[in-house]
């Protein structure tokens, strides 16, 4: 008799586990298959994207929207010069490059006292919870803040004002990857340069810096790559102009911005250039994205 009711619990329990390796199955397909439409779907909105931009980009871009200044339309009359973007693109490279050069030692500090001395300290937790706020912080809050502390006592817009509300986007960024990353090293190689009688600052600076090299300069190429893109906060503090000007104390020109003024202008040939721009910028950052990637890559 008991014989007779192992074996049927055994059945029993066979029967079980193979209607649960069933459903598991059945599960595992409809995850698939969600996440393989969610992909498709991703793909499809990216590459028309792609599509739209390359499709209008490619037709004015030429020689003349990559080295003359903005010219007024000639929609309707060929005779007058066309105009272009230099003025927009040498504003851009400018003000971004002043950001970066300011942003990463600052976002690089920050980060290295997160990871290496803060620990769970209560002033650790609210720099960290401050940077925090900051990455997901819209931009042109960012460029209001800017506005009230540099713009109103200057009594106008200037570069120096793009360019510094363009860093506060930067830091947050470099601080988040300085931080991951140097959290990636393993201790034992803290603890073995410090038993050699290294201070702590020529462990980080020689060390741990070093280690984590490639995945901090990750962050300061894509923490670029945004900036070059933003058009809010430049808006309310660079403000832009129609010339090419390099003086940082005044209106500067710079190609998010541009692009926003002249799509809006309601002229077919101007919207046409601010296509060409807005190709500009995508290339910019895909290169520098290629560039991030490389780079993360050569790290593993």
């Amino acid at each position: 008799m008991s014989t007779t009711t192992a074996t049927i619990m055994a059945s029993r329990n066979i029967e079980q586990q193979r209607s649960l390796g069933r459903r598991r199955k059945l599960v595992d397909k409809l995850v698939m298959y969600f996440c393989l439409t969610a992909t498709v779907v991703g793909l499809f909105f990216l590459l028309s994207i792609m599509g739209t931009l390359l499709w209008r980009g490619l037709v004015a871009l030429d020689l003349i929207v990559l080295t003359q200044e903005f010219q007024p339309t000639r929609y309707g009359d060929d005779s007058l010069p066309k105009g272009g973007l230099i003025h927009a693109i040498v504003g851009s490279l400018i003000q971004t490059s002043i950001a970066t050069a300011i942003g990463t030692p600052i976002g690089l500090l920050v980060g290295t006292y997160l990871s290496e001395y803060a620990g769970k300290s209560k002033f650790g937790y609210a720099v960290r919870f401050i940077s925090d706020i900051l990455l997901s912080a819209p931009s042109v809050l960012i460029g209001l803040f800017i506005y009230q502390l540099v713009v109103l006592p200057q009594g106008g817009f200037s570069g120096f004002a793009g360019a510094l509300a363009l860093a506060i986007i930067v830091i947050p960024v470099v601080v988040r990857t300085t931080e991951d990353m140097l959290q990636l090293i393993p201790n034992t190689l803290r603890e073995a340069v410090v038993a050699l009688g290294a201070p702590k600052w020529k462990m980080i600076t020689l060390v741990a810096w070093r280690a984590a090299i490639s995945g901090i300069m990750t962050g300061i190429l894509l923490a670029f790559a945004r900036i070059m893109g933003e058009t809010a906060p430049l808006l309310l503090t660079s403000f832009g102009n129609n010339i090419l000007s390099t003086d940082l104390s005044r209106a500067m020109a710079s190609l998010p911005v541009s692009i926003y003024q002249q799509a809006n202008s309601g002229f077919p040939d101007l919207i046409d250039i601010a296509w060409s721009g807005a190709l500009l910028v995508t290339l910019g950052v895909l290169f520098i994205n290629i560039i991030a990637r490389v780079a993360l890559r050569k790290r593993a």
